[in-house]
């Protein structure tokens, strides 16, 4: 894909070229950016917080998974009173029956002799066929993944703010604008209360315009409770008090350069990138699957001291004499470990691996294809607006001198006030459709940036 900065420039003059008187007296002091809320929100959101405690959980898993083929060694030392009673024969061992060695005689004793019993066992997996390196390389994967669902949600979070801003300047725009029409209809007021009074025109004249007027306020209010529920939504998002929460509307330019081309590459769309991952994560888990069923070489090693006050006479000594370590053996091994029915199991997990591995890829193509349908419907509203962002300045100013004109011949009785509140409402109109067409010119904009990875240089450009 061509790189974002060698791309055909689309230079939009579109809050500095609006010309609606409007604009100006609706300037104020610059307090925040859309890249300073971006960021606000990336450092605020629990969500975003939780995403990354689970990434330094999964970090912390590639450690263990590295550790996990340490040899097992043991270390242990035990000292008993107990009797000494056996008798030959083999048994099944369930873990929990107790030792005696030795104590084979014709009756049962049940004098209590003193043990003392040490050992050091040790037990390695010399060669498991790649079965270590397929763990730590699917921990790896996993890591990787929870990195990319990290980045995903941080993406979807700056689009998500984006939007807020750009709606958020678009009211302030038709705040600003309707500020200007209650302005206007007061004018109208004004003058409607003078002809009226020298007879010019009949009173009812009078109770119409306070009628319109009062319609343009509760306009200008259902914008501004628009407005402020957008701020309540844009402070949710970044932790900014929605009292204090002011943008910046005090831009000279907007510069956005876009590719020409619609699309988005894997390796520059976070949205893309965690099917990536997660479909390498899936191949990782395969190849493990593989690797856990082979069989596996284990070296053993073990040595360990007995004491017992029975001496090899069969005679029970006094004191403390069992508790003192009089032989000492070792022991060392290999042992080949392989289970019968890994064929079975392995190919029940391989199957599970594979599918994952599919639906994985599956969702792949899905993301890609609706990156695409957004990034083709920005492109159509992009022209859209780019055509109407011709047309309309045209209609504002004619509308502006039809107004003024209306304003004229009503003052000098040649029109009703019909006529006059109408090419008020053509103006106000107007100037709303121009603010409309900026916004949706902005939100395509915004669109294609997101749909082709751009999202981060689109933010930096509003500046």
């Amino acid at each position: 894909m061509v790189t974002f900065w060698h791309r055909k420039s689309l230079w939009v003059f579109g809050l500095l070229v609006f010309q609606l008187s409007v604009l100006s007296s609706f300037a104020q002091e610059k307090k925040y950016s859309l890249s300073e809320l971006t960021d606000s929100a990336l450092r605020h959101l629990p969500a975003l917080l939780q995403k990354k405690a689970q990434l330094a959980a999964a970090r912390a898993g590639v450690t263990d998974a590295k550790h996990a083929y340490l040899p097992a060694s043991y270390l242990g030392d035990e000292m008993v009173v107990a009797t000494d009673n056996s008798t030959p024969g083999s048994y099944l061992s369930f873990g929990v029956i107790p030792s005696s060695s030795g104590g084979i005689r014709s009756s049962n004793n049940y004098q209590a002799a003193l043990g003392n019993y040490a050992f050091f066992s040790n037990q390695y997996e010399l060669i498991n066929f790649g079965l270590k390196k397929a763990t730590v390389n699917n921990a790896e994967a996993f890591s990787s993944l929870s990195q990319a669902d990290l980045d995903r949600e941080n993406y979807l979070v700056k689009w998500q703010v984006g939007k807020l801003y750009l709606e958020i300047l678009k009211m302030e725009f038709q705040l600003g604008i309707d500020r200007e029409n209650i302005g206007r209809y007061e004018k109208v007021y004004t003058v409607i209360q003078a002809v009226t009074q020298s007879g010019i025109k009949p009173g009812a004249d009078s109770a119409l315009a306070m009628a319109e007027l009062s319609k343009t306020r509760t306009t200008y209010n259902q914008t501004y409770g628009q407005l402020r529920q957008l701020q309540q939504q844009l402070s949710f998002m970044t932790g900014v008090a929605a009292d204090g929460l002011e943008i910046d509307t005090t831009s000279a330019r907007l510069n956005v350069r876009l590719s020409d081309t619609v699309g988005a590459s894997a390796a520059g769309n976070p949205l893309l990138d965690y099917y990536q991952k997660q479909k390498s994560l899936y191949q990782r888990n395969e190849e493990l699957v593989k690797k856990s069923y082979l069989p596996k070489i284990l070296l053993t090693g073990i040595a360990w001291a007995r004491g017992s006050s029975i001496d090899y006479q069969d005679h029970y000594q006094s004191g403390l004499t069992g508790w003192g370590y009089q032989r000492f053996n070792y022991m060392g091994g290999l042992t080949f470990q392989y289970n019968l029915f890994n064929t079975v199991h392995r190919k029940d997990k391989a199957a599970i691996a594979h599918n994952n591995l599919l639906a994985t890829d599956y969702g792949l193509q899905q993301q890609a294809l609706a990156l695409q349908n957004v990034g083709n419907k920005a492109e159509e509203g992009i022209r859209a607006a780019m055509k109407n962002l011709q047309e309309i300045p045209i209609q504002v100013h004619a509308a502006e001198d039809a107004y003024n004109q209306k304003t004229a011949q009503y003052k000098a009785g040649i029109i009703n006030l019909v006529d006059l509140t109408n090419a008020s409402f053509v103006l106000y109109r107007s100037q709303s459709d121009y603010v409309q067409t900026l916004s949706d010119w902005l939100t395509a904009n915004l669109d294609k940036a997101a749909a082709a990875g751009e999202l981060d240089q689109f933010i930096q450009s509003i500046k």
